[in-house]
């Protein structure tokens, strides 16, 4: 179910607070003590990306509704800010600076199409990709290929390259490609 652009604001504020309250504090917000709408009690799959002058500055989420919308804001906003290993942690006189992106995800859902077919079943801004082999997993939000201008194929294997996987793995039958799709709030 989507989100009201009035939903997805408050879902901003609430990384905001979130990362705000742990930089100044070392505390976690407790999600019972947000006022937040009735839909972020349902379980979803998040990310929160953070930009910093138009660049990438961190992006933690979870794929699968595994937590309450307001649990997983939460803890993808911290982990953003202090716990992608890709940057150094961000600092309370830096954050001020830091774009949030919140994108809520639909459960994603496995491809049962043969490999040569996958990129039949993408649709490039729609949809965004994970692809599993063995325990190699990587994740591309929608935007993503958007942003890069990729085919469905160069999605595919820029997906699989960030799974720590050969380019061309999901053209093997034992990797599983999933499309999950995104709704996008920005500050």
């Amino acid at each position: 179910m989507l989100l009201t652009e009035e939903e997805g604001k408050e879902g901003l504020k609430l990384a905001r607070q979130a990362i705000e309250e742990h930089l100044s504090e070392n505390i976690r917000l407790k999600a019972e003590e947000a006022h937040v709408p009735a839909s972020f009690e349902e379980d979803r799959g998040v990310f929160v990306t953070l930009n910093k002058h138009g660049n990438l500055r961190g992006c933690i989420g979870y794929p699968y509704p595994m937590f309450k919308l307001k649990d997983a804001i939460i803890d993808a906003a911290i982990s953003a800010a202090v716990s992608d290993t890709r940057f150094p942690p961000v600092t309370k006189e830096e954050f001020e600076d830091i774009v949030i992106e919140l994108t809520i995800l639909t459960t994603p859902q496995v491809l049962k199409a043969k490999p040569k077919d996958l990129p039949e079943q993408i649709e490039i801004g729609r949809h965004g990709l994970i692809v599993k082999k063995g325990m190699y997993q990587g994740l591309l939000l929608p935007q993503v290929a958007t942003e890069y201008e990729w085919s469905a194929e160069e999605f595919l294997c820029q997906t699989c390259w960030k799974a720590g996987l050969s380019q061309d793995a999901w053209l093997e039958k034992d990797t599983k490609v999933s499309t999950f799709e995104g709704q996008i709030f920005k500050e």
